[in-house]
């Protein structure tokens, strides 16, 4: 039986002074954002301060007609200024509130991004088989991001994936299909906040805490998802005269 203090149990004292401890803004957390950040980067998952979306469509930076809202780093040093330090990760998280965070791929980790309906077919049919899939967010926009190892940087070039599945988030619309977040690109991690009115976020599927598997135990069945997809939409097209 749990120790009482003051009419309360053990748990909802500790819960309470928590809450005590902490200032307003962050005792109104969103879902435990702190917490959700924390969790990634003790996954091995490098962190750094994004935009946020402000009034609807608009982007928390200073450049007028942002391109991608509330999508991309605040620093241009995002790349190196990536962290898994639990400390810093706190200071950023309780000095700016607001923010949403990416991670760097291509040290730690890759991210495979696809179509969501492509890649939940994917994800069904790899938990069928029993495949370690590891951590999956979605986003409300319309994708899927399978976090996985990294390649790194193979000593020979010439097997470096080819440019067409790798690409940076601000090309994304030129990319449809599977994008290949390795070395020089970043997503968005979880819990993020996307432009709109709708309150569409980017979210865990299945957290950080699954391990990274090998990308290319998943790279068959995210491409032939893809390509199903793809050619289904293709189908559908006007043809024209």
């Amino acid at each position: 039986m749990s120790a009482e203090f003051d009419g309360r149990t053990g748990k909802q004292g500790k819960i309470s002074q928590w809450l005590r401890g902490r200032r307003p803004k962050e005792a109104a957390d969103d879902g435990g954002r702190e917490d959700l950040l924390l969790a990634a980067a003790a996954a091995g998952l490098p962190l750094a301060p994004a935009a946020h979306p402000v009034s609807g469509y608009r982007c928390s930076c200073d450049r007028v007609g942002c391109p991608t809202p509330g999508r991309h780093p605040l620093s241009f040093a995002w790349h190196t200024q990536s962290t898994t330090d639990r400390a810093q990760i706190e200071r950023w998280a309780r000095h700016q509130p607001q923010a949403n965070f990416i991670t760097a791929t291509g040290t730690t980790h890759d991210v495979l991004d696809v179509p969501l309906d492509a890649g939940r077919e994917a994800l069904e049919r790899l938990l069928a088989a029993g495949v370690d899939v590891g951590p999956v967010a979605e986003s409300d926009d319309g994708r899927m991001l399978f976090f996985t190892l990294t390649r790194g940087t193979p000593e020979d070039e010439d097997e470096w994936w080819p440019c067409q599945l790798d690409c940076h988030p601000e090309t994304m619309d030129e990319h449809p299909g599977l994008r290949w977040h390795c070395r020089g690109s970043y997503v968005l991690v979880p819990p993020a906040r996307l432009p709109g009115d709708d309150g569409q976020a980017v979210h865990w599927f299945r957290g950080p805490e699954h391990p990274l598997p090998d990308p290319l135990t998943l790279l068959e069945s995210l491409t032939d998802a893809c390509a199903k997809y793809a050619g289904e939409d293709q189908a559908t097209w006007p043809t024209r005269h």
